[in-house]
């Protein structure tokens, strides 16, 4: 396979297991977002533990790096627990609707970070793409658009949380860059877990590492594809999440979107199909 075609078969396998995980998040119930974040990566960080010792790799990477995988790490984090706060407030397809902005935030950050020069098109199709967000935060001026904000700002994190994996893609071993992340992630959520700490049952339990376990798969396969190819040439295909979810929520939740929600998904996904179009023809036309 061409290493393009491995990132996008990775990029929707990541899609699908993080549909996964976004449904064991909303079964798991009324538990506090950075409980399920510290659950959710604690089981990640067991994991890439165990790959890093049976290849004999670094657990915090080279000096040099270390600074950007801080970055990847805080932004990280900060955008799972806005996601799982989404994801317990608002219906599945929207949440992960907002949290699929994150390709956008991409470009944003790569730009200031890694000097990648946003074009006026781009420019043009970012604002196109963020109108189609505003149909599905439907602003109002109350404290019902709190979840809304709250699921932008999960992609905003995890949009610069990205750019810095693709940073980090040539400079540091895939487990590596996962189990920085989620070792700090499970480190830093833990004090405030425990200030405000929820009992919760069995089957919570089974439904939050199960959360983990598919949210382990995604990273890897994530990071995995930001190996491979580009974030702006493969992003498009982190699209696929949105179908996953807005199935599992109807059959499981029963949860149906709303005409608005709708057109904003319109909306969002031809911005990014332009956004993806238009990255590959620069590409094209940079090697001709």
């Amino acid at each position: 396979m061409k290493d393009k075609d491995k990132a996008i078969l990775l990029l929707i396998t990541s899609a699908l297991f993080y549909a996964l995980m976004s449904t064991f998040v909303k079964l798991s119930g009324n538990i506090p977002a950075i409980e399920k974040s510290f659950f959710r990566n604690l089981v990640t960080c067991f994991a890439a533990y165990y790959l890093i010792r049976k290849n004999k790799d670094s657990l915090f990477g080279k000096k040099e790096n270390r600074k950007f995988l801080f970055g990847r790490a805080l932004l990280g984090t900060i955008g799972i627990v806005a996601n799982f706060y989404a994801i317990e407030h608002l219906i599945l397809a929207d949440a992960n609707m907002l949290n699929q902005l994150s390709p956008f935030f991409v470009i944003i950050f790569s730009s200031i970070f890694l000097r990648e020069r946003i074009t006026k098109p781009q420019l043009i199709i970012l604002l196109v793409g963020f109108l189609g967000s505003l149909f599905i935060i439907r602003p109002s001026f109350n404290l019902t658009i709190i979840p809304s904000l709250i699921g932008v700002l999960s992609a905003i994190c995890a949009g610069g949380s990205y750019a810095f994996i693709r940073y980090l893609s040539n400079r540091e071993k895939n487990a590596t860059i996962v189990f920085f992340f989620a070792f700090f992630s499970a480190v830093s959520t833990f004090p405030f877990m425990l200030l405000n700490f929820k009992s919760f049952s069995f089957i919570q339990l089974i439904y939050l590492l199960m959360a983990g376990v598919t949210a382990s798969i995604a990273l890897f396969a994530i990071t995995g594809a930001y190996k491979f190819a580009p974030a702006k040439e493969i992003s498009i295909y982190s699209y696929t999440q949105v179908l996953f979810t807005a199935l599992i929520g109807f059959i499981l939740f029963g949860e149906i979107p709303t005409k608005f929600s709708i057109i904003g998904y319109i909306i969002v996904i031809s911005a990014s199909i332009s956004m993806f179009v238009y990255n590959n023809k620069l590409s094209k036309e940079s090697i001709s």
